[in-house]
């Protein structure tokens, strides 16, 4: 019989506020950015899709509060991509960070070879979400109602989202003004309006941006508009809406969804 001998692995996460800031493959997309230059070949580099790539650096500038990545227009090349100096700290910092981490391993697993023959190994269990759009911020406001309360999160500065959700969910999530919190909001929820005409609308949530990119598909296109910068909000919209509005990289939008629509969650 082969003597197998058990080997202690892990991987290195960061997390900001209890959710799930990035990834050892999302770290090191941010690594192969800033040595290529070039989102399509470090999304090559670490083995995922263009689209996976851009989604990975939203989710993370969102949670950040801040740009961790900036596009370079013109040039020789026709402009490029490269880390902020904040997005430069932080691979460096998690380099280092990992390299402590796994000489860490290394000697855990020098002193638990003699212990037992078998190890057991418990794994945490973490929660999936398939909303596009994330965003970790602060509670600045609390309004109660009758059934209802209206609470409003600051997920950058100047930038503010409504959610509405039930006293008894408030009471539950522990939400209090100065706490933090985070919003979740599908992509199928926001609606995307152009040009300025002065209609008034009941949603709660309006945020004015600019038109960061467009990925068509078959019938829908996704819609990234960004709000501030290293914050950004994604919706799904037909491909004719998206003719007709004539939207553009650089094109002035507008993001709606109803406060309704935004889901809150706390740090477990």
């Amino acid at each position: 019989m082969t003597d197998k001998q058990l080997t202690l692995q892990g991987a290195l996460w960061l997390s900001m506020a209890g959710e799930k800031f990035g990834s050892p493959q999302h770290l090191a997309l941010l690594a192969q950015i800033a040595h290529s230059g070039s989102i399509t070949q470090a999304a090559k580099a670490v083995k995922i899709s263009y689209k996976a790539a851009w989604d990975a650096i939203d989710h993370m500038n969102n949670l950040a509060g801040e740009a961790l990545v900036e596009r370079l227009a013109g040039g020789k090349g026709g402009g490029g991509t490269r880390l902020t100096a904040r997005g430069q700290q932080l691979v460096t910092n998690y380099q280092l960070i990992e390299r402590e981490h796994q000489q860490f391993l290394h000697n855990l697993q020098r002193q638990a070879s003699g212990l037992a023959d078998d190890l057991l190994l418990l794994g945490g269990m973490s929660m999936k979400t398939s909303a596009r759009n994330q965003f970790l911020g602060k509670v600045v406001a609390i309004k109660s109602g009758a059934v209802n309360d209206e609470v409003e999160l600051e997920v950058a500065e100047g930038l503010r989202l409504v959610a509405v959700v039930t006293q008894d969910s408030v009471a539950t999530l522990g939400l209090a003004v100065g706490g933090s919190a985070y919003a979740l909001i599908k992509a199928s929820s926001v609606i995307i309006g152009s040009g300025d005409d002065g209609m008034r609308l009941s949603a709660r949530n309006q945020l004015r941006g600019t038109v960061s990119r467009l990925l068509a598909g078959a019938v829908n296109t996704e819609v990234v508009l960004e709000l501030a910068p290293g914050s950004s909000i994604a919706a799904i919209i037909t491909n004719a809406s998206a003719q007709d509005m004539d939207l553009q990289p650089g094109s002035r939008a507008i993001a709606v969804f109803k406060a309704s629509s935004v889901i809150l969650g706390v740090p477990g």
